[in-house]
């Protein structure tokens, strides 16, 4: 009886081993997304800063991504022949905005400001990794409860509840 105990006891904490590493390797792919977007090209190349498309950052909850007019203003000095130029070309020409797909999403009873953390100090690679070396962009941390709280202890930032949860 204690033998089967103890191996029902192996296969379940087996399962669950599994499922969270399953769980962890899901959290670092890279979503696909309407338009091919390098950010190497954009920030190491051409030394854009993050602020520059993601203007919301410093002054929002949410850090925003550029409009189609707003790519168009660098854009319409490339080469229209490049794959992703001739999307974004025909999505200005059509008046649509990019529906881009969530990278980092986090779930809705989490309050979160970008706004609180740039004026922190904190750089964009603390969380998001080291966008300026993504050909695609990926998530690379899993922006869990412990994971937020590990760098909250850290730094001592506020930990109270309803810090992250209002």
């Amino acid at each position: 009886m204690k033998r089967r105990f103890g191996i029902g006891i192996f296969l379940f904490l087996l399962i669950v081993g599994i499922g969270l590493f399953i769980g962890a390797q899901r959290g670092t792919t890279a979503p696909e997304q309407p338009i091919p977007f390098n950010h190497q090209i954009h920030v190491q190349n051409l030394k854009m800063e993050c602020m520059y498309c993601h203007s919301f950052a410093d002054r929002s909850t949410v850090a925003g991504l550029p409009s189609v007019r707003k790519c168009m203003g660098c854009h319409k000095y490339t080469d229209p022949k490049k794959p992703g130029i001739q999307i974004l070309l025909q999505y200005w020409n059509d008046q649509k905005p990019i529906e881009w797909t969530k990278v980092h999403d986090l779930p809705d009873f989490v309050y979160f400001s970008h706004k609180r953390h740039i004026r922190a100090g904190i750089q964009c690679q603390t969380c998001h990794g080291p966008v300026q070396e993504m050909t695609v962009a990926k998530k690379v941390s899993s922006l869990g409860m412990g994971w937020c709280l590990n760098c909250h202890n850290q730094r001592k930032a506020p930990r109270e509840c309803w810090t992250c949860h209002k």
